[in-house]
């Protein structure tokens, strides 16, 4: 079964940076759609960026856009955060769509202050 490890949270003042890694277990196919999402407390799951990984499309919520930058290298996923803000405090999940079947991680937190 596929499995999803996400790394790289913790803790970072307003303006900082972090960069979440999501490491899988198998290949990576082109007809992949690789995701993060983040649990910000007391909201529901929200999508944040994702990534097709046959022609390379990616998507941002808006509230993310410039800041945030979603990237694939062999098989890991990454999403490079920058400009971080105490609203994007949450914890963050990893995601993959593979041939209609949906692959989480257990999630990291990021905390900003």
């Amino acid at each position: 079964h596929v499995q999803l490890v996400e790394s790289g949270g913790g803790s970072v003042e307003a303006g900082g940076s972090l960069r979440l890694s999501c490491a899988t277990n198998a290949a990576v196919f082109s007809d992949d759609c690789f995701a993060w999402f983040r649990q910000i407390p007391g909201r529901e799951r929200e999508g944040v960026a994702s990534i097709s990984i046959g022609n390379g499309l990616t998507d941002y919520v808006d509230s993310v856009k410039g800041r945030f930058t979603i990237s694939l290298d062999k098989r890991t996923v990454y999403l490079q955060m920058n400009s971080l803000r105490p609203e994007d405090t949450a914890v963050y999940y990893c995601k993959v769509e593979r041939f209609g079947f949906r692959y989480w991680g257990q999630g990291t937190q990021v905390t900003v202050s």
